[in-house]
């Protein structure tokens, strides 16, 4: 069984909601926060998948039509690869936020879908994201949880950016 770290998108990677870009409607509203690419690069080097899963309610609401989020995440993916960071894949919900659809975190069909697919052990595989959608998402996949932020109650670490998470993530992974 391979393991996995599961990073959310908006937020996690890319900013999302400052004064730069609001939504990431086009490759170039795209703006890695501060060192995303080293520390993907740093998991790549411990874990054997890193994968996005995100929620993009703007393809259902009509704000961008799907062949346009393909091309963000082909663009994040080749960014990233200048930097030696390697994304694996990438799941992501197109719903309407209210559709009521199986995808859409906090449910975990992202994620168990991949883990099923590259055949990943949850168990030793980690969730990181910026809202607790991402960190019950995670818990119900039955991955460890870091939330990127202030606090969250049911996170098992929680680091104010992805950076200072990695070392947290590989040192954990390591004493399993």
């Amino acid at each position: 069984m391979k393991t996995a770290v599961f990073l959310d998108r908006d937020g996690v990677i890319n900013e999302v909601l400052t004064d730069r870009v609001k939504f990431v409607n086009k490759p170039s509203d795209l703006y890695f926060l501060p060192g995303v690419p080293e520390a993907i690069k740093k998991l790549n080097a411990y874990f054997d998948f890193i994968f996005v899963v995100t929620n993009q309610g703007g393809v259902g609401l009509g704000f961008m039509k799907e062949s346009q989020l393909i091309n963000i995440h082909t663009h994040m993916i080749t960014e990233l690869k200048k930097s030696e960071a390697t994304i694996h894949d990438v799941a992501y919900c197109p719903h309407k936020p209210k559709a009521s659809c199986a995808c859409r975190k906090p449910k975990s069909k992202l994620i168990t879908d991949l883990s099923e697919k590259y055949n990943v052990d949850l168990s030793k595989s980690y969730m990181v994201g910026d809202t607790d959608t991402d960190i019950i998402a995670g818990k119900k996949a039955g991955t460890k949880s870091v939330f990127l932020g202030e606090s969250d109650p049911i996170a098992d670490a929680v680091y104010p950016d992805l950076i200072s998470a990695v070392d947290w993530i590989i040192e954990d992974a390591a004493a399993e």
